[in-house]
């Protein structure tokens, strides 16, 4: 129905995380109707992030610089260590403003169905930095899925022999919302994260 560049165009931003059909084709019509000095930079700030950013060697985030602002900011608490899965993860934790550490990046989740297993992660590089610095406490900051819950209990496993304080995120209600819409899983953890008022 359309052009043949129009439609490779829309192939190929359909390839994009959580884009289908119809947000592929308002992004080609998008990108369109802007000019070409607009499409210029885009195309630039794409081809410049894969020429430049690259996974800090310390802690995996994703950076221009290596070791990356976090890891490089002497602000930081240097005992303890976040540990999350993806790099979008570490920046929710920033955006909350509450932890001050330093981090690891996992790379992703235990999920065998999908073929990541624990060798597929950087638990190998995590085990190496313990042995190296002798961090106070470990938080494991990694979404309550299955997926999270199976990498969580593996990292319990591997980390608690350690000696260093192991803390999960707690987990339960969400602020503003109705307890008669929270289900029961969410309902037990809830509870079961409890503390002194």
């Amino acid at each position: 129905m359309y052009a043949d560049t129009f439609n490779t165009l829309i192939e190929e931003l359909k390839k994009m995380p959580g884009i289908g059909p119809k947000s592929a084709q308002r992004l080609a019509f998008y990108i369109l109707g802007i000019s070409k000095v607009e499409a210029d930079k885009l195309s630039d700030a794409i081809l410049q992030a894969k020429a430049k950013i690259k996974y800090c060697s310390r802690c995996f985030n994703i950076t221009d610089a290596d070791p990356c602002k976090i890891c490089s900011d002497p602000s930081r608490d240097q005992d303890l260590l976040g540990v999350v899965a993806e790099p979008k993860d570490l920046l929710a934790m920033e955006r909350s403003r509450e932890f001050r550490g330093q981090y690891h990046v996992l790379g992703g989740l235990i999920s065998p169905l999908d073929g990541i297993t624990p060798d597929s992660l950087r638990i190998k590089e995590l085990l190496q930095r313990l042995q190296k610095r002798r961090f106070k406490e470990v938080v494991l900051a990694v979404s309550p899925t299955t997926e999270g819950e199976a990498t969580c209990l593996y990292l319990t496993q591997l980390l608690r022999p350690l000696g260093i304080r192991l803390t999960r995120l707690a987990y339960g209600l969400p602020i503003g919302a109705d307890m008669d819409y929270a289900d029961e899983a969410t309902l037990s953890k809830a509870y079961e994260g409890r503390r002194e008022v």
